[in-house]
């Protein structure tokens, strides 16, 4: 029997990890964007929900791919701190294009439009998709 979990440790260490992960990016998501989050959920606001929980899962999506296709357990960590910047980035990104065409992304997500809020958790998420896609070598 014990030697059915034999590799429960480094289950644990892999799960242990990955929540670790997500909850830093969750917490530095939420810190670095200008709209607060969770004071805006808290408040109802759908599009901050939505852009919130595309983020996760465009960051989750590749965390994933890292943790299947990973060589060792570094490897793995390596790969989900570049997922986690990759997330961030694609954040900045898009506030970045919207800024060109003379839009707030924050002002919108505060405000609850809901299509802003669908459209940064939609490019989260397709982000995530190919980001870890292209794990998979």
């Amino acid at each position: 029997m014990l030697h059915y979990l034999q590799g429960l440790p480094h289950f644990f260490g892999y799960l242990i990890s990955a929540l670790g992960l997500l909850v830093a990016f969750m917490y530095c998501y939420s810190r670095i964007t200008p709209h607060h989050e969770w004071t805006l959920i808290r408040e109802g606001n759908a599009a901050a929900a939505r852009a919130y929980g595309g983020s996760i899962l465009g960051f989750t999506i590749p965390l994933y791919s890292a943790m299947a296709n990973s060589v060792s357990y570094i490897d793995f960590i390596l790969w989900g701190i570049i997922a986690f910047g990759v997330q961030l980035a694609t954040f900045f990104g898009l506030k970045l294009f919207l800024r060109q065409q003379g839009e707030s992304l924050s002002q919108h997500i505060n405000e609850g439009h809901q299509a802003y809020g669908t459209l940064v958790g939609s490019v989260s998420i397709a982000v995530g998709l190919i980001n870890a896609a292209s794990m998979t070598w």
